[in-house]
């Protein structure tokens, strides 16, 4: 998705963003309700942070990759919840890509399922998720798009 804003401006509002202000509840998708025990910037490899979810469980987030500018992802483990019956762990990335217009940020999630458990994570997946993030994704362009100079 196309962010009008450049690419360092992108970067510096997406990558920190609190999640709990944009990823609402989505069919089995429960929202994200706040962000606790951060372990320091959210930009630095190692970085941890605890996501707590309406359904009074929580999901714990790691940042494993940061290439400034160009590429952030992080691991989720320690699902709670139907989640935790279902997914070992997944991972995220976010891709951020100069163009002349802004910024292109491509965001895609992958879920590792626990045994035997694939084809329930599959149509969680087919069903909720990709929806979900197609609703999501415009309003965190937004932000940036909003909070530009």
């Amino acid at each position: 998705m196309l962010a009008t804003t450049p690419l360092d401006w992108t970067w510096n509002v997406l990558v920190p963003i609190d999640p709990s202000r944009f990823y609402p509840k989505f069919g089995p998708i429960p929202a994200t309700v706040a962000v606790r025990e951060q372990s320091g910037p959210w930009d630095v490899v190692g970085q941890t942070r605890k996501l707590i979810l309406a359904d009074g469980g929580h999901v714990i987030e790691t940042i494993t990759d940061v290439e400034k500018e160009a590429f952030f992802a992080y691991e989720l483990t320690d699902f709670q919840k139907v989640f935790k019956v279902l997914v070992d762990h997944a991972r995220a990335e976010w891709t951020y890509t100069e163009t002349p217009d802004g910024t292109l940020v491509h965001w895609t999630y992958t879920f590792i399922p626990r045994a035997n458990r694939g084809w329930a994570v599959s149509l969680i997946v087919r069903l909720w998720w990709g929806s979900y993030m197609r609703n999501v994704l415009p309003e965190i362009i937004h932000e940036a798009e909003r909070l530009a100079p």
